[in-house]
């Protein structure tokens, strides 16, 4: 543990327990209503998924950002002018609902402060397919927002995504650190495979945890208590 200088700690799931199969849902849900005056349902959320699709096979040319709107506009006719002030609307006014799906984790802002007392660069390596504003507002949640993270990964400042490799080197390009120097802490496939650019692993066990046999093995394993215990 001595030669690392940076933890990165994926979100949902590790910092904040996430009740997936309700969230994503629910947030589609939600965000389809807001345009529902324009756009049907049934049509909303298939376009918002393929768009996520594309963003998902991002080769880091464009941002996470342009890849999806590219994919996603023209909608139904509609164009980027038309939609994002109620895209923005949403995000300001409704998302907060999807709190209701989400529980704070006891030992998490312990084990970030614990980061920051030992002086690590401290990344939220989440998958960037939502706004900074929604990973904030889930941070808030987690009762972790106040820390003065060295980077927060989302589709405005990302080129790719989990598990795309390249996600963790643009990341490690960021801090200026090799791959050796970080830990990633997560709790799915997509966090653990950060190990085949010879990072250490940390596996926190949760409700979405179901790992690959073709997944390398994590370093350590536990919950956050355990993680604070190594760092």
């Amino acid at each position: 543990m001595r030669q690392l200088k940076a933890i990165l700690f994926d979100l949902d799931g590790t910092l904040i327990d996430v009740d997936l199969n309700q969230f994503v849902p629910g947030y589609l849900k939600l965000l389809a209503k807001n345009v529902a005056h324009l756009i049907p349902p049934k049509k909303m959320v298939p376009a918002i998924i393929k768009a996520s699709e594309f963003v998902n096979r991002n080769n880091g040319k464009k941002s996470n950002e342009e890849v999806f709107l590219n994919a996603f506009f023209p909608v139904e006719g509609y164009e980027k002018d038309q939609i994002q002030p109620l895209f923005d609307k949403f995000y300001e006014e409704d998302y907060k609902e999807l709190q209701k799906f989400t529980k704070k984790k006891s030992e998490a802002r312990k084990v970030v402060q614990t980061a920051f007392d030992k002086d690590y660069k401290v990344v939220i390596a989440t998958t960037p397919v939502f706004p900074l504003t929604a990973i904030e507002q889930r941070l808030d949640w987690g009762g972790i927002a106040d820390f003065p993270y060295d980077l927060i990964t989302s589709i405005e400042n990302s080129c790719a995504t989990k598990p795309n490799l390249l996600y963790y080197q643009l990341i490690f390009k960021y801090l200026n650190l090799s791959a050796k120097e970080c830990i990633m802490v997560g709790d799915e496939d997509k966090d653990m495979v950060c190990a085949n650019l010879g990072s250490q692993t940390f596996l926190v066990n949760s409700s979405n945890t179901k790992l690959s046999t073709e997944t390398p093995e994590p370093t350590f394993s536990g919950d956050l208590k355990d993680l604070i215990d190594v760092l």
